[in-house]
């Protein structure tokens, strides 16, 4: 078992052996993998569920217990969109409806091998029912910090799994705010957006792409809002291709909502653009992330992909949807956003593209 090297992306210090701080405890910077991922095709074990074939990628202890409901194995469907068939990635055909399962099997994984009993965690709604649902799996007691506007079958779902909600007024960096506090008083704090032990998780997803294709993409296209899932799928392919198996990878298509888009406007305007990044009202609610962790690797990831940055109005969302919907593909509004995305840069990519549908249309009350 490969124990992967996690250090601080500002003062190069390693993760602790014990304990599960979510930044530097010394300089407060953030912490990453910064080694490719050791994937290598003859270690992948196929007697194993879903993407825990892939353990040896995930850097676990040898003798840390599997924390899974069965998440991975997603389809991928093809389709017709304006006259091309494109390749559909179902993730929101993962146990709790969402993308989010990938990273949460392997969270929860290494909060259990350190012997965590409770934590708290904050969301827009997926984030929160997944690690909500992996906790009770792997019976550590958990508290959900959401948006008091958070749509109301997510909220129920995180409630269901026995999780103790917190809702809090205001917007989605409010309620960023109210977990930091609670992290900061010493409560472990699961984050999706700053721990990295879920970027092993969502490799994966490019694992299973180039297992169904038996090729890479020309492009992947998948909804951006703290930006794991990009993250993660690019380092799947680079560690793809560090395995000698692929000699090229895709390039990444992130997709923002106009009303908050920081992301877009990092990688079209710069830095001297972010004080002009609103965190408007959208029904994409999975992206409306003002202030991503990662931000800078993001848009440095994009860059040499070769990719870019897509933005997409209110408008075109619910469209969007519609559009998926008659096709198959049943999504929530933040998944839709794929869709007028595709449109802007379809045109421009050879095949095959593949686009990640990340989030269940049974989390979303939108008409």
């Amino acid at each position: 078992m490969t124990l992967l090297l996690i250090s601080c992306t500002n003062c190069g210090r390693a993760y602790p052996l014990d304990g599960m701080p979510y930044r530097c405890p010394t300089c407060g910077g953030i912490y990453d993998i910064p080694a490719p991922l050791p994937y290598d095709p003859l270690a992948i074990d196929r007697s194993q569920a879903g993407i825990w074939r892939f353990r040896h990628t995930f850097g676990l202890p040898a003798g840390a217990e599997t924390v899974s409901l069965g998440e991975g194995n997603t389809p991928l469907i093809w389709a017709d969109v304006m006259g091309r068939q494109v390749a559909f990635k179902c993730e929101y055909l993962n146990p709790t409806g969402s993308f989010k399962d990938r990273g949460s099997t392997v969270i929860a994984g290494m909060l259990k091998s350190r012997g965590v009993q409770e934590a708290v965690e904050d969301s827009s709604g997926n984030a929160g029912a997944s690690f909500a649902a992996y906790s009770a799996r792997a019976g550590i007691h958990t508290r959900v910090f959401i948006p008091a506007s958070a749509s109301g079958p997510k909220r129920y779902q995180i409630a269901a799994y026995g999780a103790v909600l917190v809702p809090i007024p205001g917007s989605r960096s409010d309620v960023t705010s109210a977990v930091l506090k609670a992290a900061d008083g010493g409560s472990v704090y699961a984050s999706h957006a700053y721990l990295p032990f879920n970027i092993p998780g969502y490799a994966t997803t490019a694992y299973e792409i180039y297992e169904q294709l038996g090729t890479i993409p020309s492009a992947v296209v998948t909804p951006c809002g703290q930006g794991g899932l990009l993250l993660g799928v690019m380092r799947g392919f680079e560690a793809i291709r560090q395995s000698g198996s692929l000699i090229s990878i895709p390039r990444m298509y992130g997709v923002q909502a106009s009303a908050c888009a920081p992301l877009w406007v990092m990688s079209t305007v710069g830095m001297s653009g972010m004080g002009f990044v609103t965190e408007g009202q959208t029904l994409a609610e999975g992206v409306r992330v003002k202030t991503p962790v990662r931000g800078d690797s993001l848009v440095r990831t994009v860059r040499e992909s070769r990719g870019a940055f897509v933005a997409v109005d209110e408008e075109n969302i619910l469209r969007g949807r519609d559009e998926l919907a008659r096709r198959g593909f049943y999504v929530e509004p933040t998944s839709a956003i794929v869709w007028n995305a595709l449109e802007q840069i379809l045109e421009q990519l050879p095949d095959p593209v593949v686009v990640l549908l990340t989030g269940s249309g049974f989390k979303s009350t939108i008409e």
